[in-house]
């Protein structure tokens, strides 16, 4: 049995690890068969997150969204367009089927959270924050994306402490879930993505340098069912944290490092994917990757290069048995899981 200290570091501490090396940092806990830790339940219905979007930094003590504000529930895009915009914490319940014709723009201190298993948002999606209105400390959970005449969700501006959690998305026209823009300390946990070819871009652009330094994201327990690439895609970032996840069919790529970015990938299960890992992409140019403890079924070899700056100088974490992430991932992924 494996065991750890799992107290919260208040400093965090640059510390970088070999490309090679399959060493268990001493902060986190392997579960699974051999080392007891999370069962699926409680794995699949977290009440904060795990990951970046946990961190206490930039003035936020972790994610709480609308936490303390009013509670409101509504069935309507105009509604929605009204509570996510307002100023001030806000618990906002979404019920049923909700027709939008844009991207709303998301502002600060708010939980957008949908009821039951029919919770959806149709025709446009979440953009957080604009260049003068903040979207930060913003929760995501349990709603069904569906047919976005843009990105479904867009974390942008400089938005910091996300949390997007058990949700499902689909047949968007652009990105199913885009970081950018300076972005910072998000968390992408137990959400479906299905039904589309761009899933989650990491960075904006090549030419986008302001991304240096930013973008540090955790992508933990997502099904990426059958989309094409980017899961993620990245630039700029360091690092980037990217376990637990059960890749698909994935027709073009798993992961993919770019213009010097620094991605951990590790515990993930990869199936029927011929190219699980690029290091540069395109016209982009090569980034950094360090992969430890995955599997590759069916799939091809990964590619690896330089070193990366281990995540848990930020946070602890749990890592599921490998053998057992497809059967966690597709049995908690997705809507209608946490009971809200």
């Amino acid at each position: 049995m494996t065991t750890c200290h799992r107290a919260r570091r208040s400093i965090i501490a640059v510390a970088a690890l070999s490309a090679t090396a399959f060493a268990v940092p001493q902060d986190v806990v392997l579960a699974g068969k051999d080392a007891p830790g999370r069962t699926e339940a409680a794995a699949a219905f977290e009440s904060t997150p795990i990951g970046f979007a946990s961190v206490n930094a930039l003035g936020t003590n972790g994610t709480t969204g609308g936490a303390g504000g009013p509670t409101v529930t509504v069935t309507t895009g105009a509604a929605l367009a009204d509570y996510v915009g307002r100023k001030g914490p806000y618990v906002i319940r979404l019920s049923g089927r909700v027709q939008v014709d844009d991207m709303l723009t998301v502002v600060a201190d708010k939980s957008i959270l949908g009821v039951g298993s029919t919770a959806e948002i149709t025709g446009g999606g979440l953009q957080l924050g604009s260049t003068t209105r903040p979207g930060n400390n913003v929760i995501i959970r349990n709603i069904t994306f569906t047919d976005a005449s843009d990105d479904s969700i867009s974390v942008t501006n400089k938005a910091h402490h996300v949390w997007i959690d058990h949700n499902d998305l689909s047949n968007g026209f652009d990105g199913l879930l885009d970081i950018k823009r300076e972005s910072d300390f998000v968390t992408v946990s137990w959400n479906h993505f299905h039904d589309h070819s761009k899933t989650t871009l990491l960075g904006h652009s090549d030419t986008y340098t302001a991304d240096i330094g930013k973008l540090r994201v955790t992508y933990h327990h997502n099904f990426f069912d059958g989309t094409a690439q980017r899961h993620p895609r990245v630039r700029f970032a360091d690092p980037v944290h990217v376990f637990n996840n059960y890749y698909r069919d994935n027709a073009l790529y798993g992961v993919a490092s770019t213009e010097n970015a620094g991605v951990l990938v590790e515990g993930n299960y990869f199936q029927n994917v011929a190219y699980p890992i690029y290091v540069g992409y395109d016209k982009s140019g090569p980034g950094r990757v360090v992969e430890r403890g995955n599997r590759y079924v069916g799939s091809g070899v990964p590619q690896t290069a330089g070193t990366v700056v281990e995540p848990r100088t930020y946070y602890p974490y749990t890592l599921d048995a490998v053998d057992s992430v497809p059967s966690i991932v597709q049995s908690g992924s997705g809507v209608g899981k946490v009971g809200l």
